[in-house]
């Protein structure tokens, strides 16, 4: 008797692109305050862990061939590391940010100052609060957009007028998945064939039916791998670079094609951001 062959799944051929970031070093991360569930301010922080962790995620992506670009860190702004949330740049289009928290409303005009000394002439600062790559995820297509305890429901339609890409708005209902990448992360970019994984837990009950109407083929994050942050990640195509912690995730990535790369970020987690919340992508 013959047995059955073994069927081996097919899995695509992942592939890498070049991209640049905007970064900026923790020389003044602290957790003075607490403006999201993560933050807990009588709970000791480590600046200089803070800054190898940092720093090691920034010799990452430079070894995966990546531009890196980095602003000054400006005292008294201890959460200006998380870069993402100060800027939306999408075929050289920039949409600034605009803060909730008034800790951190200082934190977008010194990345405007960065954007205009650095050539971009196409700068646009928000009328509505808008934290940028915190809810805003473009995906090649669309530019999916958080709202629910950030960015105001008003600030995806400026973003559509602004950047000039078609904006899909997505409701996040868990205090502790406060910004859209902390629930969701792309991970192709591509528009013929754009990847996402992503939370539902995170999300109201038409947001679910929208991402899985949109991406039926979507990763789905467990509630183990959202609650270490393992969504806000960042890919390249390819690479996946991910909180160390999220095994789960990484391994679900594996079978997908994708190359996971761990990475300790667990002293910048005490405010509640991950590899993404680090990183700006300059489109």
């Amino acid at each position: 008797m013959t047995s059955a062959p073994v069927v081996q799944p097919i899995v695509a051929e992942r592939m890498a692109t070049t991209r640049r970031y905007l970064m900026c070093p923790p020389r003044h991360f602290a957790v003075e305050y607490s403006i999201n569930p993560w933050m807990d301010p009588t709970q000791p922080v480590s600046q200089e862990l803070a800054l190898a962790q940092w720093t090691a995620l920034h010799d990452t992506y430079v070894e995966l061939g990546h531009k890196v670009e980095t602003i000054e860190p400006e005292p008294g702004l201890p959460d200006m590391v998380f870069a993402a949330n100060s800027g939306t740049v999408i075929d050289g289009r920039v949409l600034g940010a605009q803060f909730r928290a008034p800790q951190r409303a200082a934190e977008a005009d010194f990345f405007r100052r960065w954007f205009v000394a650095n050539g971009y002439h196409n700068v646009v600062m928000p009328t509505r609060i808008n934290e940028a790559e915190g809810d805003f995820a473009w995906t090649g297509r669309f530019l999916l957009a958080g709202t629910g305890f950030r960015t105001d429901p008003a600030a995806h339609a400026e973003a559509q007028e602004v950047l000039g890409v078609p904006v899909v708005s997505l409701s996040l209902v868990d205090p502790r998945y406060y910004h859209l990448d902390t629930a969701l992360m792309v991970l192709d970019d591509s528009p013929l064939a754009p990847a996402i994984a992503y939370y539902p837990g995170a999300f109201s009950t038409g947001s679910r039916e929208v991402l899985s109407r949109l991406y039926p083929d979507a990763i789905i994050a467990t509630d183990a791998d959202a609650a270490c942050l393992g969504l806000n990640g960042v890919s390249d195509g390819r690479n996946v670079v991910l909180p160390i912690e999220a095994t789960g995730l990484a391994d679900q990535l594996v079978v997908r094609g994708y190359e996971p790369v761990m990475i300790d970020i667990s002293e910048l987690r005490k405010a509640g951001g991950g590899p993404k919340c680090c990183t700006m992508e300059l489109r």
